[in-house]
């Protein structure tokens, strides 16, 4: 018996990690060399190709494949259909593998909504807000709003998901945010 639930539709390859208290929904394929943390939420037809990490606590809505070469720390959230590359230049005919593969890290907190895309290569901050149908091309900030095609800074979020006002001050939950070199930290 397994500290973790697989929906019976779903194929977990060998050699794959998974944690206590995750759930793995209809139609998933968990990929050789994955490792998925505690607590996470595989919505339908999730695709975690070889070698990907994913952290506790994260959530994955339906229809989202995580290539070889993403990386999600801890509680992040994936919206419906958001879409992640490893490629910039991909062929059919010329097969690059995992060599030209482009790393892309999402840090802890941060939030991808539905339908977004983020181009490989890029490492999105702590807490970020990636809005619906942004396409991510660029680093982003620790707690940037990014908006658009292409995604642009249209404001700040904080760790608890309310966008922040001009003094970069939470209503919701009372934090207060600095600016620094990587985008907003939680002043002292």
């Amino acid at each position: 018996m397994s500290d973790f639930f697989v929906h019976e539709t779903s194929f977990i390859d060998d050699d794959v990690t998974i944690g206590a208290g995750t759930k793995i929904w209809h139609f998933c394929h968990v990929q050789s060399g994955a490792v998925i943390g505690e607590n996470c939420s595989l919505g339908q037809n999730v695709n975690v190709s070889n070698n990907v990490r994913v952290g506790n606590g994260c959530k994955m809505q339906n229809n989202v494949s995580l290539y070889e070469g993403v990386e999600l720390e801890d509680y992040v959230f994936c919206g419906p259909s958001c879409v992640f590359t490893n490629d910039l230049t991909p062929r059919a005919r010329y097969p690059k593998g995992r060599a030209g593969y482009k790393k892309t890290l999402v840090k802890e907190g941060a939030s991808i909504g539905a339908n977004a895309t983020v181009v490989c290569g890029h490492t999105i901050g702590r807490w970020a807000l990636i809005g619906a149908g942004a396409v991510v091309t660029d680093d982003v900030p620790d707690h940037a709003l990014m908006l658009g095609v292409p995604a642009r800074r249209r404001g700040w979020a904080c760790e608890c998901g309310a966008l922040l006002d001009d003094m970069l001050a939470c209503s919701d939950c009372g934090r207060k945010y600095v600016e620094y070199e990587n985008g907003l930290k939680e002043a002292e």
